[in-house]
């Protein structure tokens, strides 16, 4: 599995899939959330509506991850996690981690073999970019060492701003 990371508009990725830093509503809102649905359109937002009313009814939990269609994004799939916010208290790198693997696994169910990810939990959920990398780094190495991992040929995680890609490339840099 090939994993890049670089700065730019997550929502001009061309993907199989594209991960969605979510609230647990599955509603728009601000960040990656905000954009991703103004980018694919009304589509979107009603596959949301419709995966709430028929699957979700009390939302999304921290951690989880689910698919709907992307509408007019690069993609064929849009995959909502909704990360732990740390202003509400909610600090375990656990449910950060849970994101990510959580993403994968949806992903890899799907068919998808590229992903583009955000930095989860790094925008107005409060968690420090460097933190979040060494996460995303963590998770991916667990999840690449199961049977799921060999569906997938790219990661890409698609930062907004330096702070965040110079923390990526440090957290994916390669270790002698």
């Amino acid at each position: 599995m090939r994993v890049a990371v670089l700065r730019g508009d997550i929502a001009a990725q061309e993907a199989d899939a594209i991960v969605n830093a979510a609230n647990s509503a599955l509603s728009d809102g601000a960040g990656v959330n905000g954009a991703l649905h103004a980018a694919a359109g009304p589509a979107l937002a009603a596959a949301c509506r419709e995966l709430r009313r028929r699957d979700l009814p009390r939302g999304l939990p921290v951690g989880s991850a689910v698919a709907t269609a992307a509408g007019r994004l690069a993609a064929r799939w849009v995959i909502h996690t909704v990360g732990p916010n740390r202003h509400a208290g909610e600090t375990d790198p656990a449910l950060l981690a849970s994101c990510f693997t959580s993403s994968l696994s949806v992903a890899a169910g799907l068919g998808a073999r590229s992903v583009a990810f955000p930095a989860i939990g790094a925008g107005i959920f409060g968690w420090d970019a460097a933190e979040v990398a060494d996460v995303a780094a963590g998770a991916l190495a667990r999840w690449s060492a199961t049977d799921a991992a060999g569906s997938i040929d790219e990661v890409r995680f698609v930062l907004f701003g330096p702070e965040a890609e110079a923390e990526f490339r440090r957290a994916f840099a390669p270790r002698d």
